[in-house]
């Protein structure tokens, strides 16, 4: 195949725009910081974050109100769960628009994603109908994979204090989600006023992204990697580029899932990621399993008027105590994983994700103490989650490093089998069975796939908790 050649005059355009790029970034590169700086642009970061986890969990925090107001059925949760469903075009439409931060820079990410995602807040708080409202789903869950502030975090706080700055501005947004089920109490009067509580976060995250628009810098980490990459020659370029490519050649995710299942290790943690993810329908639907337990438990009625009466009392007391119950699961596993080891956090947060569970649910049925429940539940989402974190660390460093990057995306499709699996049997049940089915639905299936996944954990992984991930093969546990 012959390759294009560029005219002169081509040449010299790419040429000149190339150090008109240069002399841009440098001119960034050499602003004066103010000794402020970093800590205003940890206040930016930290309201940023906060926006994102809001963005993400306030649909479920209200799942049962939205699916109820936007589809007349007693399988309402079940077909809004299937319009999640039919979001994963837009997520892999994500996954194409992610990596143009690395030409573009954070910035214009870090401003664009937050006012992304507080417009699609705004959009619902607008929308009168179901299309409406699965426009601005697609929207936030556009825009929240990106994850820039985090990206932000990692370049811009100092490598000594790197970690602990990601977890003081992660634990501010875990409790930033708190101010969802304070605005419950405050503006709705009834469950069909639950889009009133999108309007203040909305808000607060469009004025967030104006002021990171012109409060925040460039990091200088992808200023310096930009800058060497413009002043390299073409051929330097080329031999790059060609490195590039030949690198990807040694992944794969044919290869990766090949060598994965031929060594025990891999295999395992697999296995173990797989048989968590049959648990997902509880961390999607435990607001909707709350409400019906105590629906249940109070009137012994599903009746519309008795749901609306626990979103307002029970619901809502429950949800003021979610946040913290999450993010002390989180911090648990973050303690244990550099104390103990992976395989400890593991066990741990596994553990810790079905007691937590069979908690919650049964506390909701038996009436118990709201805030109680709510404490429960969030520790059971936030150890699910901590769960899945921990395995896709463990595999990273179980992974040699030609292999690491692919092995993750080999994981990731490991993992769908047990979410499919989920689904085709919540769906069918639930849909005949209606939303009251589901807490019985999510018990059958998280109890015994994770009472399987610690005994796999148990029996047939090993830590790596200090592993040279530059000289691991993935072979040292066969």
């Amino acid at each position: 195949m012959k390759t294009k050649q560029m005219t002169p005059e081509k040449l010299c355009k790419i040429q000149l725009r190339r150090e008109k790029e240069i002399k841009y970034w440098e001119k960034q590169k050499a602003r004066p910081k103010s000794n402020t700086y970093f800590w205003y642009l940890v206040l930016i970061i930290a309201l940023i974050y906060a926006t994102d986890e809001i963005a993400s969990q306030i649909g479920t925090l209200m799942k049962t109100e939205i699916a109820n107001d936007l589809f007349a059925s007693d399988s309402s949760v079940t077909i809004y769960n299937l319009m999640q469903i039919a979001n994963v075009p837009f997520m892999v439409l994500s996954l194409l628009y992610r990596p143009l931060a690395d030409r573009w820079g954070r910035k214009t990410f870090l401003v664009i994603n937050t006012f992304g995602m507080s417009f699609a807040l705004f959009t619902i708080f607008l929308s009168n109908n179901a299309l409406t409202y699965f426009f601005g789903f697609c929207m936030i869950q556009f825009f929240i994979p990106h994850d820039m502030h985090v990206v932000y975090i990692m370049e811009s706080a100092p490598s000594k204090s790197r970690a602990i700055t990601y977890s003081v501005i992660k634990f501010f947004a875990n409790m930033a989600v708190m101010l969802i089920p304070i605005l419950r109490r405050l503006l709705m009067q009834d469950a069909s006023e639950w889009r009133k509580v999108y309007m203040i976060p909305a808000l607060v995250g469009i004025a967030t992204s104006f002021i990171a628009l012109i409060f925040a810098r460039e990091t200088d980490a992808f200023i310096d990697s930009r800058l060497r990459y413009l002043r390299l020659t073409d051929e330097e370029r080329a031999k790059e580029e060609a490195d590039k490519k030949a690198g990807n050649a040694q992944g794969g995710l044919i290869t990766a899932l090949k060598f994965s299942m031929q060594h025990k290790q891999l295999r395992w943690i697999f296995i173990c990621f797989a048989l968590a993810g049959i648990g997902v329908i509880g961390s999607l639907d435990y607001q909707t399993i709350i409400s019906y337990g105590y629906a249940e438990s109070v009137h012994g009625s599903y009746a519309d008027e008795f749901l609306n009466l626990v979103s307002l009392n029970q619901v809502t007391s429950a949800l003021i105590l979610f946040p913290f119950g999450s993010a002390i699961a989180q911090v648990i596993m973050g303690f244990v994983s550099d104390l103990k080891g992976r395989k400890a956090a593991a066990i741990t947060v596994a553990a810790n994700c079905l007691v937590c569970f069979i908690g919650f649910t049964l506390g909701a049925k038996m009436n118990l103490n709201p805030y109680v429940v709510g404490f429960l539940s969030g520790a059971f989402v936030g150890s699910y989650y901590s769960t899945n974190d921990v395995l896709i660390m463990m595999a990273s460093e179980s992974a040699p490093t030609n292999l690491r990057s692919s092995s993750l995306s080999a994981q990731t499709i490991i993992g769908i089998i047990g979410y499919a699996l989920a689904y085709i049997i919540y769906i069918p049940i639930t849909m005949i069975f209606g939303n009251a089915s589901i807490g019985t639905v999510a018990l059958c299936l998280l109890v015994p796939s994770f009472a399987a996944t610690l005994i796999a954990l148990v029996k047939n992984t090993h830590d790596t908790r200090n592993v040279d991930m530059d000289t691991v093969t993935g072979c040292e546990w066969d």
